[in-house]
């Protein structure tokens, strides 16, 4: 069985994300004002659809997706391009091929002693993000 995702997570820690967000072409002002947010997620699972959101005091962003099924996603807040993505399991891991301009672009998500793990990458960037569930 597929892991557990369901909660509330709150951020602990965020390696790297600059980077990352340099990689995708995020402009200077979010970018500074972005990786110092302690961010949160919202992840409703109910099987292999999932409800997902991601909170801070600066800006949300929501996106749903089915398990292995292809979809056009609008990164409205972040980047604001569309891409083609896919989410598949890899045994307890989720998977995410982010198809568009910019080359290796995804993430990978697990849980593991009680944390939820994070990476999120593209070209050669990789930012490590940490939650703690929320009780």
């Amino acid at each position: 069985m597929p892991a557990d995702f369901n909660g509330t997570w709150e951020m602990v820690s965020n390696e790297n994300f600059e980077d990352v967000m340099k990689a995708i072409d995020i402009d200077f002002a979010t970018r500074k004002i972005a990786v110092h947010l302690k961010q949160s997620k919202v992840i409703v699972q109910n099987g292999d659809k999932f409800e997902t959101k991601t909170l801070s005091t600066f800006r949300n962003y929501e996106v749903n997706f089915v398990i292995g099924e292809e979809f056009e996603e609008t990164t409205k807040g972040l980047d604001n391009r569309v891409v083609k993505t896919l989410v598949t399991w890899d045994g307890d891991r989720l998977i995410c091929v982010q198809k568009g301009e910019k080359e290796n672009r995804g993430w990978r998500q697990w849980i593991e002693g009680g944390q939820l793990y994070l990476e999120i990458h593209c070209q050669d960037k990789v930012c490590r993000q940490v939650f703690k569930k929320k009780n």
